[in-house]
């Protein structure tokens, strides 16, 4: 899209649309409502399932917030993002960025690149060896945490700022479940990873017990005996089998295990032709790994994949020698442009060599007289219907191996009870397991999705699990969740809190010490969008994105590399300060500049703080509507005392 495509007027041609006259009466110039400062949540907030509070941490970056003292921006923006997310040089890699889908920027030129700033910050405060601030109070509760991936180590760094201890019981060697056992290393560096989660543990007050699983080596009611809480964080570690006849054929496995035997490097190459069956991002990384691990001939049955999978064989370094690229198809039911999976993942694996097959529904596994799988057949189908339909003859693909990437559930062995028919467990809005009090679950258990997606959970569920520990009423969330910027605490950073109001009666209630009286925060009830914003304001600006590697079919083959390389701290404060600051204000001085009656005014330097930068003289105000007609945020509303 180019600067020509783009007017960013705020009426286009043939508008005739008067206002709601209800709410904006204006006549000859005047009205009898002025103007007051209302937060909203972006959505770019309201889209991320952590809760980030996203606009207020780019607002550091781009300098609108200054940290107090000697203490840094990135220290500061590093600060306020990890209230949501502890994990931000993992997140600005991986996460596929529901934010920036959100991003009312995407109505001009496009999103602000947020995972690329998260991802500067996240590296600038491990190369510097930043640290979470201890616990200011100790409870004396502790919490067993089941599982210690994304949610589990979350969750004990939450539950440790509210002051309790807890236990992490992970049955695997190594605590990231999905991070480490799943999402391959080139995506999630493992020196990145590993630091991240030794942050969380230097925090103090969190055991960890590895290769201690629950069921297993401790039982559920020892845990209740010994706890005054638990938190479920077991994931959805076992992937579904392909469910068409021949699918039990050693050569067909679930894309958990294939990843999980090519990340704790027990799989290092195939043997001819894989097909890796759907279209989520589990798919993608299947045939992106298949691409980098390449192809052995003529293998020994002691060193084919499935003899990996099952324990009964075991694979070469040296055969590694040998590798040519591999066979890899995609096979998908639906059309592709339909696949769940994150667009940049399938454009990658496409430029890597992956081949699409879509419209393709498995119907057999053919198998060979030694009961291996050696082809899929398939049926055409057509969906333009709105469903699935045959349209064509059934067909035959040969392969040496099947992935069927197709989903994935928990495994509840010796902790039967707890989850559903599904193999999830239940939870109400508190993240609190159904009809077992003192019991909290978050991450897959609850619903496969996203790595933010956990922990959120865990954020939620932390909250809840306090609550509960405080004998407090495990309430209801509010309809717009995340960590919203809070006025009162950002005045409290710079001494600027009002001053203790003393009850008694009172007059000129809008020029009183003790009262923020012209500012109301609806961030946990309204999300902002783009036709409350003055987008006239902003002018063309493209993102500054990351440099991607060329990665592509001639050098995927044994290419671990990193497909992103980061921003430079010019280019990340660059594309910060392309947010548009949704629902609050930015310091854009239009109100000021724009005012007839000169009604608005900065506040003074020495009383001015985030969301306090203007103010309005209401004996001067004529309601005129002007303010809020150039306010670039929608931060201004008409009706003092209406809202």
């Amino acid at each position: 899209m180019s600067d020509t495509d783009l007017t960013y007027r705020r009426y286009k041609d043939g508008d005739d649309e008067h206002y709601d006259w209800d709410s904006d009466v204006v006549t000859q110039g005047e009205s009898y409502v002025c103007p007051t400062y209302i937060q909203r949540t972006p959505p770019c907030q309201s889209a991320c399932p952590s809760g980030h509070d996203i606009r207020g941490w780019i607002s550091i970056v781009r300098g609108l917030d200054k940290p107090q003292g000697d203490k840094s921006w990135k220290e500061y923006a590093f600060e306020r993002m990890t209230q949501a997310n502890p994990f931000p040089a993992i997140m600005g890699r991986v996460c596929p960025a529901p934010c920036q889908e959100g991003c009312n920027r995407n109505n001009l030129e496009g999103y602000v690149g947020i995972n690329s700033i998260e991802q500067h910050i996240g590296d600038w405060a491990r190369e510097n060896n930043l640290a979470f601030a201890k616990p200011e109070t100790e409870s004396g509760k502790q919490v067993a945490i089941i599982g210690g991936g994304p949610a589990g180590l979350a969750a004990a760094l939450f539950l440790r700022r509210l002051g309790h201890r807890s236990t992490i019981f992970e049955a695997h060697s190594a605590l990231g479940g999905q991070m480490v056992f799943g999402i391959p290393g080139y995506r999630i560096p493992r020196d990145v990873l590993e630091h991240e989660i030794q942050r969380i543990l230097d925090v103090g007050g969190i055991e960890v017990k590895l290769n201690t699983r629950v069921g297993r080596e401790v039982t559920v009611e020892q845990l209740e005996k010994g706890y005054d809480a638990i938190f479920w964080s077991v994931g959805a570690v076992v992937g579904k089998p392909l469910r068409v006849d021949g699918g039990e054929a050693p050569n067909c496995v679930d894309g958990m295990s294939f990843l999980r035997a090519f990340n704790d490097g027990s799989l290092k190459y195939l043997d001819g032709r894989i097909l890796v069956i759907g279209g989520g991002d589990t798919a993608m990384d299947v045939a992106a790994v298949a691409k980098r691990i390449g192809e052995v001939a003529n293998l020994d049955a002691s060193e084919r994949p499935e003899a990996v999978f099952d324990g009964s064989g075991s694979q070469r370094d040296e055969q590694a020698a040998k590798r040519t690229d591999s066979d890899c198809w995609l096979v998908y039911r639906r059309p592709i442009a339909k696949a769940p999976c994150t667009k940049h993942e399938l454009e990658a694996c496409i430029a890597e060599g992956v081949e699409i097959h879509d419209s393709l529904a498995p119907l057999e596994v053919m198998l060979d007289d030694q009961d291996r799988a050696c082809a899929l057949k398939v049926q055409p189908v057509d969906w333009s219907s709105g469903k699935m339909e045959a349209h064509g003859e059934p067909f035959e693909i040969e392969c040496t191996l099947i992935v069927a990437a197709t989903g994935q559930t928990g495994d509840y062995e010796g902790i039967e009870g707890i989850a559903n028919d599904w193999k999830l467990i239940d939870a109400d809005k508190r993240m609190q397991v159904k009809d077992k009090p003192g019991h909290f679950v978050g991450g897959d258990a609850v619903n496969p999705h996203l790595l933010t997606t956990a922990i959120g959970h865990a954020s939620i569920a932390a909250q809840g699990i306090d609550k509960y520990l405080r004998g407090e009423v495990v309430d209801d969330r509010p309809k717009v969740e995340g960590h919203h910027f809070d006025l009162l605490k950002e005045l409290a950073l710079k001494d600027l809190s009002p001053e203790v109001y003393s009850h008694g009666q009172t007059w000129g209630t809008n020029s009183a010490k003790w009262s923020i009286h012209n500012f109301e925060d609806r961030a946990d009830a309204d999300v902002i969008k783009t036709k409350s914003l003055f987008t006239g304001h902003f002018s063309y600006q493209p993102v500054h994105a990351r440099d991607e590697m060329d990665v592509n079919v001639s050098n995927v083959l044994g290419s671990m590399i990193e497909r992103f390389t980061g921003l430079s701290e010019e280019m990340a404060v660059t594309e910060a300060k392309r947010c548009m600051s949704c629902g609050f204000c930015f310091e854009c001085d239009n109100c000021v500049i724009y005012c007839p009656q000169d009604a608005v005014y900065r506040v003074n330097k020495s009383e001015r703080a985030m969301g306090r930068y203007v103010d309005t003289d209401y004996a001067q105000c004529v309601g005129c509507h002007i303010c809020k007609e150039v306010c670039p945020t929608g931060y201004i509303e008409m009706g003092l005392g209406q809202y």
